[in-house]
């Protein structure tokens, strides 16, 4: 089966929880015993509210979170209960007073919106904040596959930055990923050494690549 005959699939791309649930920073496989930290915000709760505003007005004046992804994770949940408390970015940033600006929530409150398998991994420190920021300011497929391609390919933040611009400027995300020497597709894998040798088995009889038989099994599993 060739890439253009296999069946492709719509992967989400978006947030698909509740505007403010925990469900990332919740979840003891992913950020061990500080998932009893988490806080979630309901838009549509008053109280809770008012701690959205306060922590969104702690966020944008600490530096000392600068490198704990959960913290973050924590004030981007807020900015986007705020936003979606109140109906806009503008009076969001009213509403947490202060110097924070529309574009800070609006930035924030975008990561939020990012899909679970995205935050995944800037809660395990493995996508940096920073760059996540990046991520969500594409949209669709463009947003995993930036996200792929900062975990496979190592991209920097400021690498991100600048394929995130080229892909709002009109250029294909594959395009720029490709311009940018990202390999996009390559990824490295560790197979039992049983299941190696009949992977090479299956391949070879079939005169088709390991990567083809692996594509084809992958695709059954995921129908």
């Amino acid at each position: 089966m060739t890439n253009d005959e296999r069946r492709t699939t719509e992967v989400p791309a978006d947030r698909r929880e509740p505007v403010g649930e925990p469900v990332v920073r919740g979840d003891p496989a992913v950020t061990g015993d500080r998932a009893r930290e988490a806080v979630g915000f309901d838009p549509t709760d008053p109280d809770s509210l008012a701690e959205a505003a306060r922590t969104v007005r702690s966020f944008s004046e600490s530096t000392a979170g600068d490198d704990d992804h959960v913290f973050m994770l924590r004030g981007a949940a807020a900015c986007a209960a705020l936003v979606r408390g109140v109906g806009s970015y503008k009076r969001a940033a009213e509403r947490a007073g202060g110097d924070v600006s529309v574009s800070f929530i609006r930035k924030w409150a975008r990561v939020h919106d990012l899909p679970q398998s995205v935050r995944r991994h800037v809660a395990r420190g493995r996508i940096a904040p920073t760059a996540a920021k990046h991520i969500a300011r594409v949209s669709g497929d463009a947003r995993l596959h930036l996200a792929w391609a900062t975990l496979d390919a190592g991209l920097t933040v400021r690498e991100v930055r600048r394929l995130a611009s080229e892909v709002n400027d009109g250029t294909p995300v594959v395009d720029a990923l490709s311009a940018h020497g990202v390999d996009i597709g390559t990824l490295d894998v560790t197979l039992p050494a049983d299941v190696y040798l009949e992977l090479r088995r299956r391949a070879s009889l079939e005169d088709a690549t390991p990567g083809d038989v692996v594509a084809d099994a992958l695709d059954d599993y995921l129908d």
